[in-house]
């Protein structure tokens, strides 16, 4: 990759972060990491990442309240937020799709493979391909169709 990526990592795991920072590192990213929601937010204003991962089950200001906040600010109601969560529940994925989110990682993590996952979601996501194209890809992958296929950059 010939330019860093600019990625903010919002994880209140101390280690999550670090592996997080590691294996992203190695995929041409440029990781910013923040320990809580707050933090996250001041971060998501001053570094302009290009997206941000999201812890979901966070103390005191829980990932989807990030979300709303991140969607309500002019600053950054454009960033992409892929959700890490261990929540797998339909609707509770629905709920944050409903927030704003545009992907989600399900935890427990592989971190071996973290970084080229995240590094394929990333392009797939910013990829100029069709509405139709994005929903034979997500059916192909057997992924749950959501209401709002086409949200990256065309």
């Amino acid at each position: 990759m010939s330019k860093w990526i600019p990625v903010l990592a919002i994880e209140d795991d101390e280690l999550v972060r670090e592996a997080l920072k590691r294996s992203l590192k190695l995929y041409g990213f440029r990781v910013y990491l923040a320990k809580d929601g707050q933090e996250g937010l001041k971060l998501a204003h001053e570094a302009k990442p290009a997206f941000i991962l999201l812890d979901w089950m966070m103390p005191e200001m829980d990932g989807l309240e990030v979300l709303a906040e991140l969607k309500h600010s002019k600053k950054t109601q454009d960033m992409p937020v892929f959700m890490l969560t261990a929540r797998g529940m339909i609707g509770d994925l629905d709920q944050a799709f409903e927030i704003g989110a545009d992907d989600y990682i399900t935890k427990p993590l592989d971190l071996m493979q973290l970084g080229k996952m995240v590094k394929a979601k990333w392009e797939r996501f910013t990829s100029p391909v069709t509405a139709r194209e994005r929903v034979a890809v997500d059916v192909l992958e057997g992924n749950r169709v959501r209401g709002q296929i086409c949200r990256g950059k065309h």
